[in-house]
């Protein structure tokens, strides 16, 4: 009984004199602006008088750590972002430990700066791939877009892609060939014939391709917030592609990158064909129900380009460099 007591005793006493050798350590994380880091990590070494002991700051930055041995320690506090900092000392036992708040700063070599592209910036980068596109290397082929997510244009970037177009030197070409035709089967008699004639027919010639583009590519895509190019299906069954390519004369890509009914197309070819009536001889202007017929007739054309540009244009665009 007596061994019993004395044994009772020790242990008493040297539980309270492990207790008095322990005591509590605690504090904040803050930034330097004295915002609170929440989930801060924070560990506490103790240079193995005990294991170390690891936890994560509180969403107003505390942390604590209980049941702490007396004596040196080392404390690591680190976050994403921040750059670590470690604290020394020694711990006494008797009333807990609060140490002034630590500061993180931000860590400079840590932090990443994610540089994005906007919109327009993309959208000018595929621009420059698309006025490099051309059918057999020399006939403008700028109309064609093969990436289904290439980014919409703004109205500056139509009108640059159209006028580029327009000024191409196979622009010329073509125009000069077309008023070559006109003037052998003396189309639009009052521009008479000659060289005065053919200069006329020329100017009307290249005028109204301009115009075309004019309404056609960029103020009316521009006002109905639609792109002026073909998107190429590419994939799937040939019936499938084909029916693809004639639903473009009335389906057309919109700004939001999404199917729309194609105001911009179907206005534009019958407005073009009123405007460029003016380009002619009064004696040789169409009538309201000419142009009407004629562009109607247009959209047939279109579904054929369409379908050209959906099976062969590939095929044949070569890019410039």
């Amino acid at each position: 009984m007596r061994y019993f007591a004395t044994t009772l005793f020790s242990l008493v006493c040297l539980t309270s004199s492990a207790l008095a050798q322990q005591t509590e350590l605690n504090g904040s994380v803050i930034d330097t602006s004295g915002a609170a880091i929440a989930r801060a990590h924070v560990k506490l070494a103790l240079n193995g008088r005990a294991p170390d002991q690891e936890t994560e700051s509180a969403t107003q930055g505390d942390f604590a750590f209980h049941n702490v041995p007396t004596g040196p320690y080392i404390l690591t506090v680190s976050a994403t972002g921040f750059s670590p900092k470690t604290l020394t000392g020694d711990l006494a036992g008797g009333e807990p430990v609060h140490l002034p708040p630590v500061t993180l700063a931000i860590d400079a070599l840590s932090t990443a700066v994610n540089v994005t592209q906007t919109q327009t910036e993309i959208a000018q980068a595929e621009l420059k791939e698309l006025t490099q596109q051309r059918l057999l290397g020399v006939v403008p082929n700028f109309f064609t877009a093969y990436d289904h997510d290439a980014a919409p244009l703004n109205l500056t970037q139509k009108l640059e892609l159209s006028g580029r177009a327009w000024a191409d030197p196979s622009s010329f070409v073509i125009g000069g060939i077309i008023a070559g035709v006109w003037q052998a089967q003396n189309v639009h008699r009052g521009f008479g014939q000659g060289a005065q004639g053919y200069a006329k027919r020329y100017g009307a010639s290249f005028a109204d391709y301009g115009t075309m583009l004019l309404l056609d590519k960029v103020v009316a895509p521009s006002v109905f917030h639609q792109d002026p190019r073909y998107f190429a299906k590419g994939t799937g069954s040939k019936t499938s592609r084909a029916l693809y390519a004639a639903s473009r004369t009335v389906v057309c890509r919109g700004d939001n990158k999404k199917d729309q009914f194609c105001y911009s197309s179907l206005l534009s070819r019958f407005g073009t064909g009123f405007v460029t009536n003016y380009y002619y001889p009064a004696a040789d202007r169409d009538k309201s129900g000419v142009i009407l017929r004629s562009s109607a007739i247009g959209l047939g054309f279109e579904v054929v380009g369409n379908l050209f540009q959906e099976f062969l244009s590939r095929k044949l665009t070569r890019k410039r460099r």
